[in-house]
C-alpha cells in the first residue's frame, strides 16, 4: 500500500506541473491575443504606439508548492519605434520629429503624455487633442484668442494673428509643452495616454522639435500583428490538448492504481 500510494502522489505531482503549466499559460495567451487586438484596432490612430509582451516562467510561492509553475505575461511596454509621417497641410497639425511627447492635462489636473498631435481650438478657447484635454503649455493650458488664426513653430510656441481687419501684428500667445523622458519611465494608461510610472510630470525639453502640417502615424505592423494573432491561436490549442491528455493520463494512471494487486 505505501508503494500504491507513493506511485499515485509522483503521478499528481507531474499531472500538477503540467495543469499548472498549461492553464496559466493558456489564461495568458487570451490576454496576448487582446493587446494584439487592441493594436490592429489602433493601426490607423495618429501616434498610436503598440502595445509589446512576452511570456516567462515564474515559480508559485508558498509552503507545499514548490513543484508548480505559472506562465506569465510580461509585459516589456510599448514599442516606441517612431511611425511615418503623413503631410496633411492643416495648420493645427503638429508631429514630432523625432523622439518626444506633447504634454496634455487630464480631467484630474494631472499630466500626461501623447504622439498624437491633431489639435483643435475648444468653444471657450482653449487649445485641445481631438478627444478635448487641453494641451499644456510651460505655464500651464494655451488659450486662443477668438478670430485668430494660428500657426505653431518647430519649437512649440503657438502665435496668432487676428482674422479681424486692420491687420494685426503676430503676437505669441504660449509654448506647447513638449517632454522627452526616459521610456523606461513611462506606462501606458487605459486612455492610450502615457504617464511617469512613479507619477509627477517631465520636464520640458527644449530639443524636441514639431513637424507642422503633418501627423504621426501608427507604427503598428499589420502583417506581424496578424501572424503573431495566428501564432497566438496555435499556443492556446497546444494547451488546450495538454490539458486533455493530463486528464486522459489521471483516468488511465486511476484505472492502474484501482486494480488489486
Amino acid at each position: 500500500m505505501v508503494r500504491r500510494g507513493a506511485r499515485r502522489n509522483h503521478g499528481r505531482t507531474n499531472l500538477d506541473r503540467m495543469i499548472y503549466v498549461a492553464m496559466s499559460g493558456a489564461k495568458h495567451i487570451l490576454g496576448q491575443q487582446a493587446a494584439v487586438a487592441h493594436n490592429l484596432a489602433n493601426v490607423s490612430t495618429n501616434g498610436y504606439r503598440a502595445a509589446a509582451s512576452a511570456f516567462r516562467a515564474v515559480p508559485v510561492q508558498g509552503d507545499g508548492l514548490p513543484t508548480r509553475a505559472f506562465v506569465v505575461d510580461s509585459t516589456s511596454g510599448a514599442n516606441f519605434t517612431p511611425g511615418a509621417l503623413q503631410n496633411t497641410g492643416r495648420d493645427l497639425d503638429v508631429a514630432l520629429q523625432g523622439p518626444g511627447w506633447i504634454a496634455v492635462q487630464l480631467a484630474n489636473g494631472g499630466e500626461a503624455y501623447t504622439r498624437n498631435g491633431s489639435l483643435q481650438v475648444s468653444p471657450n478657447g482653449m487649445l485641445q487633442t481631438r478627444n478635448g484635454l487641453n494641451v499644456l503649455g510651460e505655464g500651464g493650458p494655451i488659450s486662443i484668442p477668438p478670430d485668430s488664426t494660428i500657426t505653431i513653430a518647430k519649437e512649440g510656441t503657438v502665435s496668432v494673428v487676428s482674422a479681424l481687419p486692420p491687420p494685426k501684428s503676430v503676437n505669441a500667445v504660449g509654448r506647447i509643452k513638449l517632454v522627452n523622458p526616459d521610456e523606461k519611465l513611462l506606462a501606458r494608461g487605459g486612455d492610450g495616454l502615457f504617464r511617469l510610472a512613479h507619477g509627477g510630470s517631465a520636464e520640458a525639453d527644449p530639443k524636441v522639435a514639431l513637424v507642422a502640417g503633418a501627423l504621426e502615424g501608427s507604427n503598428v505592423n499589420v502583417v506581424e500583428e496578424m501572424i503573431s494573432m495566428i501564432s497566438l491561436a496555435r499556443q492556446f490549442d497546444l494547451q488546450m490538448q495538454l490539458l486533455n491528455n493530463a486528464q486522459k493520463n489521471a483516468n488511465q494512471a486511476s484505472q492502474i492504481l484501482n486494480l488489486k494487486w
